[in-house]
């Protein structure tokens, strides 16, 4: 038989995890403050370091330690930095081989004292390959060897026993992600670089261009605000996207005409109308370099299904929701 939740325990468990939550907090919070008591210039000098290369940066660790420095260096390939992860245990049986002298390594290891990471260490003075430590021990191993030490704040690690890497190990990775970031922007890494790093499922999506998905030339709904609406409802069928464009003699946009605008105006004669007296100006608009995201949040705000692409106030195409939808924006 399925066991009963036990109600009772739901208030420690609780408890638990608040009190997990206000260590960690802790930890993070450690971290700005002590860029201001040196850590800030050793930061800007790993950032200088690394950006002055020719190479990949070799991410290096063992234990909790290496599975961060994973995420680290995958974090920083996608940014625009090169970045790999070399395990240090493997390292001392042939994947220094990895490591070129054009590279920098960062070496993790919150005591600063890991035996694997020695082969490393030595590597990296041998060739002087520039090496950055990220540890909390700067009189460690690591800490005495090392180009520029990352010094962390030695903090409670929220394991109540104070064993398990906790607190440890997010300080370490918010340090990786802030050398990310502050090389991101130091490069000028763009959206669009970034969707080259990223062209699959719904991140890569999201990061396309308007113009890569919008409907153009003879495939536009677009008539002039003369049109009678008769002539404007077989548009509206023809083309299927359930509005027309109404474009001016200069080729600029007018306004729109769309199903509901059709339906709202019923009653009326329209055969006897013209698209003038039933559309809507000032109808929502896009650029063709704005992002897929960009289009769709507004369609989402707006409440409609297509936008307008324009330049220069003039139509050049029209994005539907399906379009997005296909490519899969959400």
């Amino acid at each position: 038989m399925d066991q009963k939740p036990d109600h009772q325990a739901e208030p420690v468990a609780l408890g638990s995890a608040l009190r997990t939550f206000e260590v960690l907090s802790k930890g993070l919070s450690a971290l700005p403050r002590a860029f201001q008591t040196g850590l800030g210039e050793r930061f800007a000098a790993a950032v200088d370091a690394i950006g002055s290369i020719k190479g990949r940066v070799i991410v290096s660790g063992v234990g909790k330690s290496g599975h961060i420095g994973t995420k680290i260096a995958s974090t920083l390939a996608s940014t625009g930095t090169p970045a790999y992860f070399v395990h240090a245990a493997e390292a001392n049986h042939g994947d220094l081989g990895m490591i070129g002298r054009d590279d920098a390594i960062l070496a993790i290891s919150w005591s600063g004292e890991t035996e694997e990471l020695k082969g490393v260490l030595a590597y990296a003075k041998r060739f002087s390959i520039p090496l950055i430590a990220l540890t909390w021990n700067e009189q460690s191993a690591l800490g005495r060897v090392a180009d520029v030490c990352l010094t962390l704040p030695r903090v409670e690690e929220a394991c109540p026993h104070g064993l398990a890497p906790t607190t440890s190990s997010l300080m370490q990775l918010a340090m990786g992600d802030a050398l990310a970031i502050a090389l991101l922007e130091g490069k000028g890494f763009s959206s669009e670089d970034f969707k080259t790093f990223h062209p699959g499922g719904s991140l890569g999506a999201s990061l396309t261009r308007v113009r890569e998905v919008m409907h153009s030339g003879d495939a536009l709904p677009v008539a002039s605000p003369d049109t009678g609406m008769e002539e404007a409802v077989a548009i509206i069928s023809a083309k299927r996207f359930g509005c027309v464009i109404v474009v001016d003699g200069r080729g600029e946009l007018a306004g729109i005409v769309t199903d509901g605008d059709l339906r709202r105006n019923l009653t009326r004669a329209l055969n006897t109308m013209k698209i003038s007296d039933v559309m809507t100006a000032g109808p929502a608009v896009i650029g063709p370099d704005a992002l897929a995201s960009s289009a769709m949040a507004e369609l989402n705000r707006r409440a409609i299904t297509s936008l307008i692409v324009c330049e220069d106030n003039r139509p050049v195409g029209l994005v539907h929701m399906h379009d997005l939808l296909r490519i899969g924006v959400a």
